[in-house]
């Protein structure tokens, strides 16, 4: 891949913790699974509120970078047409990997996002309270949530992904590191589908500076490419972070 940065040096630890994958998610249109099939079958952290409106509060994501850091990502951003389809499969982005303990990728993210949650012996969430910051919703059965990969799997292939090895695929389904996964509620995850944001924004405007902000920095992290309609709405979204 000429010309894209060697990100995956920085994620070589990442992706040998994840070599062994679950699952899949409800997160795209592009072949989709069937209901309930997402549960069980490198830049530095900065708090998740740096930059941002109320509805940041609500959120626990990984290295989500100030609105500064997030604008200049963004201008760094090759702009692009999105590739066709050809060759994609959801198998090729292998997820959930075993995380340890019993648990995999999905129960980890439920663990993280949710407040006073419960496992059974099985790592599976059996109670806890939940909320999506996609649509202001509470939740308390963890059945109810998908985890949302923030820069969909089919929408990444689109814009660069294609390029990349298994290996490489399988550590962008599972990064906890990097503001790319969420518990949302399941409405909301398949309403997004395989979106960008020029298609698709949160029904809580509020989050707009957030969701913005994580999925920049996950196309930076990861080298991807954006649409001209794709930055100009990440844009506009930017500009409802607050000073």
């Amino acid at each position: 891949m000429t010309g894209r940065r060697a990100w995956w040096g920085r994620g070589w630890a990442l992706a040998a913790v994840l070599a062994v994958a679950g699952c899949s998610a409800l997160d795209e249109a592009a072949s989709p699974p069937p209901a309930g099939d997402d549960k069980p079958p490198a830049s530095a952290p900065a708090s998740a509120g740096a930059g941002g409106r109320a509805g940041d509060a609500a959120t626990t994501l990984p290295g989500v970078p100030g609105e500064q850091q997030a604008r200049k990502e963004l201008a760094d951003l090759k702009v692009a047409a999105q590739t066709s389809m050809a060759g994609y499969s959801r198998a090729k982005f292998p997820h959930w990997a075993e995380q340890g303990e019993s648990c995999n990728t999905r129960e980890t993210v439920l663990e993280r996002d949710g407040t006073n949650v419960r496992r059974d012996e099985e790592c599976r969430a059996v109670s806890g309270t939940w909320a999506s910051v996609y649509d202001d919703q509470t939740f308390t059965d963890a059945s109810d949530l998908d985890i949302d990969h923030t820069v969909p799997l089919a929408n990444a292939w689109r814009s660069g992904a294609a390029d990349w090895t298994q290996e490489q695929r399988r550590a962008f389904a599972n990064d906890l590191t990097r503001p790319q996964l969420l518990a949302v509620s399941a409405a909301s995850n398949r309403s997004k589908g395989d979106q960008g944001p020029e298609a698709w924004q949160p029904p809580a405007k509020t989050y707009w500076c957030t969701y913005a902000r994580s999925w920049t920095t996950v196309k930076a992290a990861y080298d991807l490419t954006v649409t001209e309609a794709e930055r100009d709405m990440l844009t506009e979204m930017l500009d409802t972070c607050t000073p």
